[in-house]
């Protein structure tokens, strides 16, 4: 509530808000992330590749970057959607499997803004332990952007917590609360890794991506997370 006033007095008068971003960050700090971000952060037209382990990666990665999120069209309650909205998400149609050039082109479009876009090419949350195969259609955005655009890969390192923070095979409440009921706080690490080199295959991207992210988080795991 304290942040909608100032939030629609700026685009009322600036056109833009930088605090959705704010709001994100501080939503995670009162959900129990304590947030250390290690790397470059992103320019401006980057396209951000994450893992992704739960619904705290929303709060998290745009606290720490300032992103917007390619985020699917039905996210469920109209207060969810609305404050989507105030973050310049993008929606697509995952079961529009003959649009996959429109949802790129729509990615490549948003990529024109100064916000760093963010997506996540696992297509769901996983359960923490080891990372779900990267789809690599809508990394095609990077080849028809109409600048160049870099390509940024992301780690959400839980550390030992990842398997317990994981949303999978449970539902959206059950999940909520048992994250929310845990005790204690929540150390998460952003690595902002290097950006890729375009090698002209949206394939090879994802594989370069994944590789990347991997690598990351196997680098500062214990042997007990599998990864």
């Amino acid at each position: 509530m304290a942040c909608i006033g100032p939030h629609l007095l700026s685009k009322l008068l600036l056109r833009t808000s930088r605090w959705p971003p704010r709001f994100l960050a501080a939503a995670a700090w009162i959900c129990g992330a304590r947030v250390t971000i290690a790397g470059d952060p992103p320019s401006p037209h980057t396209l951000l590749v994450s893992n992704h382990v739960s619904w705290l990666d929303i709060l998290i990665l745009a606290g720490a970057t300032g992103c917007a999120f390619v985020s699917k069209d039905a996210l469920g309650h109209g207060l969810i959607h609305w404050l989507a909205d105030q973050n310049t998400t993008l929606y697509i149609k995952r079961s529009h499997r003959k649009g996959a050039r429109d949802q790129a082109e729509a990615i490549a479009a948003a990529l024109g803004h100064d916000q760093p876009l963010a997506l996540f090419p696992e297509g769901t949350t996983g359960p923490g332990g080891h990372l779900l195969p990267f789809r690599s259609t809508l990394l095609e955005a990077a080849a028809v952007a109409p600048r160049a655009v870099a390509v940024q890969p992301v780690a959400l390192d839980y550390g030992a917590a990842a398997p317990e923070i994981g949303w999978h095979g449970e539902s959206g409440r059950d999940n909520v609360l048992r994250v929310l009921g845990r005790r204690g706080t929540l150390p998460v690490t952003v690595h902002l890794l290097p950006a890729l080199p375009h090698p002209g295959d949206r394939k090879a991207l994802a594989h370069a991506a994944r590789e990347a992210i991997g690598v990351a988080l196997a680098a500062s795991s214990s042997p007990r997370t599998g990864l």
